[in-house]
Order: structure tokens, then sequence, then C-alpha cells
């Protein structure tokens, strides 16, 4: 843990630990299903190509769109979720690619994973509503929910293309837990 000089003008950021063949800590997303799809396939097949290649994967991925479960538990409580999703994101903050509102209601500062969980939309659904993922109004879909929570434990048979941070990964995804505080950033 890095730990900044003391200054009025801090700002105390959560990380978060994910629990997988060794751990990973990361510190504003990480997006399972329909977003880790796209950024897999531009890493994998369109390395290099710029927007172009950002845009062939929202196509590629959208042409053969896989709404598929990611069982998980919020908080260790109830049963496991296993419905089938578009996507599920865990977030620290707000936006993702610049201008993105993924998570509305996350905060840096609440060490609390914003987890956003988008249901089985369809591929007209998802087109028509992709402008709402860019002002936050996603959440009021009926196919989408939120919670704030601790700790996302994972029930996954084998590992899944994740987006971390930007970067492609593939993992077995085993658990995610807040690490408050463990990050103090000098503004």
């Amino acid at each position: 843990m890095w730990t900044a000089p003391s200054s009025d003008s801090s700002l105390t950021i959560t990380l978060w630990h994910i629990d997988a063949a060794g751990a990973i800590h990361y510190i504003n997303l990480l997006s399972v299903g329909f977003a880790a799809d796209v950024n897999a396939t531009r890493s994998r097949r369109f390395a290099g190509w710029g927007e172009l290649g950002y845009f062939l994967s929202i196509f590629l991925r959208l042409a053969r769109l896989d709404r598929r479960p990611f069982p998980l538990r919020v908080e260790g409580e109830g049963e496991t979720d296993r419905r089938r999703c578009l996507f599920l994101t865990f977030n620290n903050s707000k936006c993702t690619g610049g201008t993105m509102m993924i998570a509305p209601d996350a905060r840096v500062d609440d060490g609390l994973i914003e987890y956003v969980r988008w249901g089985p939309i369809g591929r007209l659904g998802l087109i028509r509503n992709l402008s709402t993922l860019y002002d936050g109004t996603h959440v009021k879909h009926p196919l989408a929910e939120r919670v704030a929570a601790r700790r996302i434990d994972f029930d996954l048979e084998h590992p899944v293309d994740v987006m971390v941070d930007g970067e492609c990964l593939t993992v077995h995804l085993e658990k995610l837990e807040v690490l408050p505080s463990a990050l103090r950033v000098v503004v």
C-alpha cells in the first residue's frame, strides 16, 4: 500500500482485490459479458486498428450477442444468482471509457463496489438503449439492477474474459473484495 503525504487536497480511493489464480488489484472497474467480450475481440483481432477496431468489435459481438449467466452472490447472502445477462460491471467510479456513465451512483470514497447488472436484453433493445449507457439512465431500464456491496462471490465453472480498468484478461473469478482506503491520491 502506498500512502501519499498528508495534504488537505487528498482523496482516499477504494482498491478492489480480485481473488483469481493469484491476486489482482484494480481501481476503477471490472466487467464481464458484453463489454469484456468487445474488449477481448478488439485486443485479440483488431489490436492496432484504433477506433475502427473498436467499432468492428462492437459490431461482431452484437451480431453474436451472448447473454449468459455469471453465477454470483452479493455479500454472501441469499442464493446464487444464475440469471442470464448482457453484462455485469463492478465499479468504483461513475464513468468508464471517458464518457460512458455505467455506474451513475458509484463513489470512489465510499468503500463499496457499485455492481450494475443488465439482464438479457436483445439486439434491438440494446441498440435502442445504447445512448442510455452514456447518461446513466440505463439503470432505470426494467432489465437493469444495481447494488452497492463490499464483497461479491462467484460460482463460475471456468475462466472468463474480463475487462479490468480497460485491459483484457481471462481469469477464474472467485471473489471481489473491497480494500477500503487502500490508496491515497494527492490532487
